[in-house]
């Protein structure tokens, strides 16, 4: 996740931040009602900027709610209960996901060299 995140950005659109997790602008605002750890700043048009702790806090809900199934009020409650264990899970999910990809590229490698 944090390999979508520019160190040099101080704020992202809602937009931006919707294409990170492949959902739509929808989802992201309905998250933001619900979860009361998202506080996107508003510009004077009313535009949601957010920051690179929001999107962090985004990452985590997403976790739970999309990849580990839990309902709103379940990911409310775990994120209320241990917040940090939470995203430390979440980070090293992250991690497996990268490792995993990167064992399948090199399988690919090997395969291709096998086949020539």
């Amino acid at each position: 996740m944090e390999d979508f995140l520019d160190e040099e950005k101080r704020y992202y659109t809602i937009g931006e931040v919707a294409a990170m997790f492949d959902v739509n602008t929808s989802l992201i605002r309905f998250w933001e009602g619900e979860f009361d750890i998202l506080k996107p700043k508003k510009n004077k048009k009313g535009n949601r900027l957010f920051t690179p702790k929001d999107v962090k806090n985004l990452k985590i809900i997403y976790h739970l709610v999309k990849e580990r199934g839990f309902t709103l009020k379940g990911a409310k409650a775990k994120l209320k209960e241990n917040h940090e264990d939470t995203a430390k899970i979440s980070e090293v999910v992250d991690r497996l996901k990268m490792i995993k990809q990167a064992l399948g590229e090199i399988r690919r490698e090997l395969d291709s060299d096998l086949d020539q």
